[in-house]
């Protein structure tokens, strides 16, 4: 009898894991480096617009440089390089095309006011010249850019590996790679030079390093969106009004709790809750705006959003100041070889983390006088 009990407690635990396990979303395993880059490394500074394009060019050239390399791999040596079992072939085509058109865009605009015989400055008129140019990039033009260009094969290969695995993946599991419809915005949409600054995941207590930060941006005269979670802004409430807290910022929803909506029941829940309190509490800060967590969401939640009068906010450029691999120091290279390579979009850090209180600073420093501006929150989204 109690053998005949113990397997039914035995099946019935079995039951439940695979229940639980079921219920709950899938994650792959993450890459095995993070990339970061030693800007130190790049000879000259940063400091006109004419700095910024040449050392855009420079990045440009260099991940496109990795991208061709890549390509050539089949489904089975990609998978094996991206640690995957398999891959969407549909996805990774589709987002590699539009990658290559960003890139040609990029450069074009990087290249227009070229001087004679300046680095980096061979002619491309079209995504399929920027390939071929690309492809020959394989060493500095001149020896003073030897060791950036070093820094540089291994930043941009391992860049383009995060960014593949998460191209891989879509839309089995959905991220920030691509957008489900024009619903959702990501800050490709912004104009050259310009980006958004974006937060999420807090507010921490009283005293964190959300109103370490909050005092940064205004010392900078900047402002950004904070994507709140609402089980973390409700505790705040009675310390102090969030309208007073993010004065001058805007604020949006996060959810109420930072759970990915694969496979969640509540998430819709988690939405209108988490939204209902922002909209509340900030008055006039409020943004009509969803991030989801981890920026996974459901293929069929566009209409759910539409009634909500929302719009899904997701990001271009990862920080990475979430990940223990990587420190302040880290995340402020990685952030302008990135800002160089796109040029324009919103970028994501989080503010219940303190790297972003030194990284923004230094480059805000790096590029001064480069023409790079900080697109005001509350104009964002554009209009359509």
């Amino acid at each position: 009898m109690e053998t005949t009990q113990g397997r039914r407690r035995a099946f019935a635990s079995i039951a439940a894991l695979c229940a639980l396990l079921a219920a709950a979303p899938l994650y792959a395993a993450g890459p095995a480096e993070i990339a970061s880059a030693d800007r130190a490394l790049w000879p000259q500074p940063i400091d006109s617009p004419a700095a910024f394009d040449r050392a855009s060019r420079a990045e440009i050239l260099a991940f496109a440089h990795e991208l061709t390399l890549a390509e050539p791999l089949d489904d089975a040596a990609l998978a094996q390089r991206l640690r995957l079992k398999q891959i969407d072939r549909a996805s990774l085509d589709k987002i590699r095309a539009r990658w290559w058109q960003r890139l040609a865009d990029n450069y074009r605009l990087a290249a227009r006011a070229c001087a004679p015989r300046e680095p980096f400055c061979a002619p491309a008129a079209d995504a399929a010249a920027l390939r071929k140019l690309a492809a020959g990039f394989d060493a500095a033009p001149t020896p003073a850019f030897a060791a950036w260009r070093s820094d540089a094969a291994r930043f941009h290969r391992i860049y383009l590996d995060e960014q593949l695995r998460l191209a891989a993946l879509f839309p089995r599991t959905s991220s920030e790679i691509d957008t489900y419809s024009a619903q959702e915005v990501d800050g490709s949409e912004l104009p050259d030079r310009q980006f958004l600054l974006t937060f999420d995941d807090g507010p921490t207590a009283p005293g964190g390093s959300t109103d370490a930060l909050l005092r940064t941006l205004r010392e900078h005269k900047l402002n950004a969106t904070f994507f709140v979670l609402g089980e973390r802004l409700q505790p705040r409430l009675a310390a102090e009004a969030p309208a007073k807290t993010y004065a001058g910022m805007c604020v949006a929803s996060h959810g109420w709790q930072h759970q990915s909506h694969s496979r969640w029941p509540q998430w819709q829940d988690s939405v209108i809750r988490s939204n209902a309190l922002v909209r509340s509490e900030t008055g006039a800060l409020y943004r009509p705006l969803f991030r989801p967590p981890y920026g996974q969401r459901r293929a069929d939640s566009g209409e759910f959003f539409r009634e909500q009068g929302l719009r899904v906010a997701l990001w271009t450029i990862d920080s990475q100041d979430w990940n223990a691999k990587v420190d302040a120091g880290q995340v402020q290279g990685r952030l302008l070889s990135l800002m160089l390579l796109w040029r324009h979009g919103t970028i994501l850090f989080h503010d219940i983390h303190d790297k972003a209180r030194t990284a923004l600073p230094w480059v805000l420093r790096q590029t001064r006088g480069a023409g790079v501006q900080w697109f005001d929150c509350r104009r964002y989204p554009l209009a359509d």
